[in-house]
């Protein structure tokens, strides 16, 4: 578990949102919701099932917009902002079904992904060699995440808790400044688990980190900050021991027992 007296330490925001709203039909799925998520920090957003987490996600990547409430990028405003913008402006985001070209090796998905920070995305005249300049940083992304084992091998081929780390490597072409993590230890096996959790601790020292998760061993581990959602509110917000040891969040996500 993470040390909290060691982690009181201030560091900048660089995510927020302020009285967060999203209503559908006269259903409040969000409401009066408030975040900050800091530069080097990894913060879990946990709840039972309903209890919101995903909507909030898509609101801060405007997937949806809110009904109400503010949403602060690095300082600007990008509550009506679009998502390719957003983007763009560095919120990047993976989703829970694992997203990587299954007939492509390691090495082609994040070229693939490098395209769009490097302007190739939009240079499609130009020959395939011309990708040729990427390989560099590729092959730097896939040793930082430990795939260099895997580098010419199909993505297909890949064990399901290497195709999300591959899945982060593509996420980190992208070079965000905040990444969101949509359950990213899902379907995985403990030896899995163990590896992608210190690949995002890794990850989360060069920018912040929010992230879904059900795995609440993953969350105490790795995660400096808690928020529990429950019927789309915030019921709790603190370290791991703190929301744990909370009555209301024992009752209402992790049973009266845990």
């Amino acid at each position: 578990m993470i040390d909290a007296a060691v982690e009181q330490k201030e560091s900048r925001v660089v995510l927020s949102a302020r009285g967060l709203v999203k209503e559908f039909a006269g259903f409040t799925a969000v409401n009066d919701v408030n975040l900050d998520i800091h530069h080097g920090r990894i913060h879990a957003l946990i709840g039972p099932n309903g209890a919101g987490k995903t909507t909030v996600f898509n609101l801060l990547t405007k997937f949806l917009q809110p009904t109400r409430g503010r949403i602060e990028l690095l300082g600007s405003d990008i509550t009506r902002t679009p998502p390719a913008k957003v983007a763009r402006m560095g919120l990047v985001r993976s989703f829970q079904i694992s997203a990587v070209f299954p007939n492509l090796t390691v090495r082609e998905n994040v070229k693939i992904a490098l395209q769009r920070p490097s302007g190739l995305a939009r240079q499609f005249w130009l020959p395939l060699s011309s990708l040729d300049r990427l390989d560099a940083r590729a092959d730097a992304l896939i040793d930082e995440l430990g795939l260099a084992g895997w580098r010419d091998h199909r993505a297909a081929d890949l064990s399901y808790g290497r195709k999300r780390v591959l899945e982060i490597a593509t996420t980190l072409a992208l070079e965000p400044k905040v990444l969101l993590l949509d359950e990213p230890m899902a379907g995985m096996g403990q030896e899995d688990v163990a590896m992608v959790a210190d690949i995002i601790r890794n990850v989360a020292t060069e920018r912040a980190v929010l992230m879904v998760e059900h795995n609440l061993s993953v969350v105490a581990n790795i995660c400096h900050q808690v928020t529990v959602l429950q019927r789309g509110e915030i019921l709790a917000e603190g370290d791991y021991a703190t929301v744990s040891a909370d009555p209301r969040v024992r009752t209402a996500y992790m049973g009266n027992d845990a």
